[in-house]
């Protein structure tokens, strides 16, 4: 990697989730969003000539349907594997990644986000995460599993359900800051093993006007994830050698 600053798409886009806009927690499309910019990032580090060789060729792609054509699974946020030979490779606006249908999953990404209630829904979470990695692996082949989740630590949240709105208080609902520690603690001991890659997102989001947003230690986030990337691309060309 240069000297020069690197902007990495998903970090961009995840803090685009919060920043100077309504978060909606229920929008299940926010994890593909931020999921499929892993692959960007990639083909931007440059590690893998397999990879960006086989990108350039649309040999691989990011699934519009985060499943293997013919194989039963639970949806994941972002796959990526080899394109089904009679499907057809589509390259949307912002991404140079193709989008289509593929036949195994050769990289699998499952986004979560924590942004309050975090004690409350953390069960459901670890088992969202394991039930994740294992329909990658249940589509056949060596998957390479990532799993991301983002800890909010602000001091304070508000959440919608349509027009009314929900802040925390600190007693009965507690602050994001309240909760962020044990739920990480509790992320890392229970879930984190099961993927290959995995890494915590830390960040600041209110939720309310003007809806602001910071990393707590973005030096480290940046470091900690272009780290992920390139051991990423290494373990690709190490079990996908072709």
């Amino acid at each position: 990697m240069s000297n020069q600053p690197i902007s990495f798409a998903l970090l961009d886009t995840f803090r685009s989730t919060f920043d100077g806009r309504k978060y909606e927690h229920r929008n299940s499309v926010l994890g593909d969003i931020i999921a499929s910019q892993l692959y960007e990032d990639l083909l931007m580090l440059g590690r893998s000539a397999l990879l960006t060789e086989r990108v350039a060729n649309r040999e691989r792609v990011v699934n519009t349907a985060n499943k293997a054509v013919g194989k039963k699974s639970r949806r994941g946020d972002g796959t990526f594997g080899e394109l089904v030979p009679t499907a057809v490779a589509i390259t949307e606006d912002g991404f140079i990644v193709a989008r289509g249908e593929i036949a195994n999953i050769e990289i699998g990404a499952e986004t979560k986000i924590l942004a309050k209630a975090m004690i409350k829904q953390i069960d459901r979470v670890i088992g969202d995460l394991h039930r994740q990695v294992e329909q990658f692996k249940r589509t056949g082949g060596n998957p390479i599993c990532i799993g991301i989740v983002g800890i909010n630590r602000a001091a304070e949240y508000t959440s919608y359900e349509g027009t009314r709105e929900y802040p925390t208080d600190g007693r009965k609902e507690k602050h994001p800051e309240q909760e962020a520690s044990a739920a990480e603690q509790k992320i890392i001991a229970e879930a984190a093993s099961c993927f290959d890659e995995f890494q915590i997102l830390q960040f600041r989001a209110t939720n309310a006007p003007p809806f602001p947003f910071e990393w707590v230690n973005f030096a480290q986030t940046q470091k900690e994830y272009s780290s992920l990337l390139l051991r990423l691309s290494r373990e690709y060309d190490r079990r996908f050698p072709g």
